[in-house]
């Protein structure tokens, strides 16, 4: 199943996200993400995340949102975890 996993950065933690950012990426890359990519504010800066994954169940990518080395780094101020019906693409 694909599952969205929305994350929003605390305030003021552009520099965790850039000091954790290659662990991150590789973890993507490790993992088997679907599609990922940072949301841009009105400065092109980033403060948060959108990661598709093709798990087998939602607790799987709670599981995988946990370890994210961006959420070890307590980066994040909301994660949202929602299954994902892609219609486009």
């Amino acid at each position: 199943m694909l599952i969205a996993v929305i994350c929003t950065d605390k305030p003021g933690a552009l520099e965790t996200r850039l000091s954790n950012r290659d662990a991150h990426v590789a973890y993507l890359k490790e993992t088997g993400a679907v599609q990922a990519g940072p949301f841009l504010n009105d400065k092109g800066e980033m403060y948060g995340s959108l990661v598709i994954l093709d798990m087998e169940s939602v607790d799987d990518a709670r599981a995988w949102a946990a370890d994210d080395p961006y959420a070890r780094a307590g980066l994040f101020s909301d994660v949202r975890i929602e299954e994902w019906k892609r219609v486009i693409g």
